[in-house]
């Protein structure tokens, strides 16, 4: 087993580099608008009013684009930060952003308004047909309202991923649309060239780290291992395998536990990548993912033919056995959630104890039962399966049961993939154990796995 204390001072290492980073931009941010500020800017209400909504619009941006950064999947930034944590600042950040703007506009529509004392609408049908690039400018506020609302849990449940991933792509349009209004007719910018030049450089910067990270390395590596689909398999109602051929695969530094945009080469795959953990450890040649019928893309794999070509980005995520700190792990899956946890077994090496445990609501949803049983014949006694069938009520997950059911579980480190109920029940149990935060290992169970 690999040495994972580095991983974990490495993780918190660049998390704080991170932070402060991100900081020390929003400070130049302010500092900047700062050196723009007249006297005049506070001489009346409305000047007020317009003073507020340029600084909230800029902090907006400035949230926006410091966004899309974090999921521009940047090599050190994914290894310094964490694939999981990129995600969450992301998310978190989204709405500030929204809000941001959202000031911004009400505010700027009210002040000129007031100065010019005619109606709100009609202020805002003038600038709409005075300032340049305006009409962009609101375009790109309604995509990020769209892409905002469509974030939040309920909205997200009620879509498919396509129609989620599409409508979150529109954030890129939004924030390159604002972009010359911003410039062109900002007070802070007109006539101050070092203003310009900073955020001309940040709209640049997001621009390359988009298409080198997320396409111009994912297509070079992809035609470097030329990745094709070998075989789909039947692993049971609803749930197929796809088994995929390459060569050199090593390169992609891929580990059992982590997971990849996937582009089938076919109609219907090919514009859109979505992400699937690996349900094996990668080999030399092969690699495969296990999925389950969630949705339209999910549901067509079944038909993808062998020989169709694979464009890939990744590896992502942490949930990797390197992480580990001691020699007895607990990994838990929920439904499909168990693809990566079979992944993971096989990073494991000799001497690891493992209690893999399996929930599931129906005895047909255990899917890989045979791969699992295999592996516990084999193993001489380090591995244990739990299959825990049926509904809640017949299988908690407090820290009474997890003891009764692994006796080492408090000075275990636990992996868990699954939905968010049996996380937050499995993490809580491992806190009323005493269980230490940096042993407890948990997989982002949303579109991701779609």
């Amino acid at each position: 087993m690999t040495q994972p204390t580095r991983i974990y001072k490495h993780s918190a290492a660049g998390t704080d580099w991170a932070a402060l980073l991100l900081g020390a931009g929003l400070g130049l941010t302010l500092a900047l608008q700062l050196t723009t500020v007249r006297k005049s800017d506070f001489t009346s209400l409305y000047s007020i009013f317009a003073s507020a909504s340029r600084l909230s619009a800029l902090v907006g941006t400035y949230f926006a684009i410091v966004g899309i950064f974090l999921v521009a999947r940047i090599p050190w930034v994914e290894r310094g930060v964490g694939h999981d944590r990129l995600v969450t600042w992301h998310r978190k950040l989204g709405p500030w952003s929204l809000y941001g703007i959202g000031v911004h506009v009400l505010f700027i529509i009210f002040s000129f308004a007031g100065q010019d004392s005619i109606p709100l609408y009609k202020e805002l049908w003038r600038m709409l047909n005075t300032f340049e690039w305006m009409w962009f400018a609101l375009a790109g506020f309604v995509l990020m309202i769209l892409a905002g609302v469509t974030s939040y849990k309920k909205a997200r449940a009620k879509m498919s991923y396509e129609t989620w991933w599409i409508i979150h792509v529109y954030t890129y349009i939004a924030v390159a649309a604002s972009f010359m209004h911003q410039v062109i007719n900002g007070q802070m910018f007109i006539g101050h060239p070092l203003n310009r030049a900073y955020w001309t450089a940040l709209y640049v910067l997001m621009a390359f780290a988009i298409v080198y990270w997320r396409f111009g390395v994912p297509l070079v590596r992809s035609m470097r291992v030329n990745l094709k689909v070998e075989k789909v398999v039947i692993e049971g109602p609803g749930v197929v395998s796809v088994i995929m051929k390459g060569r050199n695969l090593h390169t992609l530094g891929a580990q059992g536990g982590q997971f990849f945009g996937w582009r089938f080469f076919t109609r219907g795959h090919f514009l859109m990548s979505h992400p699937y953990s690996l349900s094996a450890a990668p080999t030399e040649h092969l690699m495969r993912i296990t999925v389950k019928d969630l949705g339209d893309h999910s549901r067509s794999l079944a038909f993808i033919k062998p020989g169709t070509r694979i464009f890939v980005e990744g590896p992502y995520g942490a949930f990797t056995a390197g992480r580990s700190t001691r020699p007895h792990v607990v990994l838990v899956g929920g439904g499909v959630g168990i693809t990566p946890v079979r992944a993971l077994i096989d990073e494991f090496s000799g001497g690891v104890q493992m209690d893999v445990i399996f929930r599931a609501s129906k005895e047909e949803d255990l899917v890989l039962r045979k791969e699992l049983d295999y592996l516990a014949f084999n193993s001489g006694g380090s591995i244990r399966i739990h299959y825990l069938v049926g509904p809640r009520k017949n299988h908690p997950m407090d820290a009474r049961a997890m003891r009764r059911l692994v006796p080492q579980f408090a000075d275990s480190d636990i992996y868990i993939c699954g939905p968010e109920p049996l996380v937050t029940a499995v993490k809580t149990a491992f806190e009323d154990v005493g269980g230490s935060k940096n042993r407890f290992h948990d997989e982002a169970f949303a579109f991701h796995k779609e």
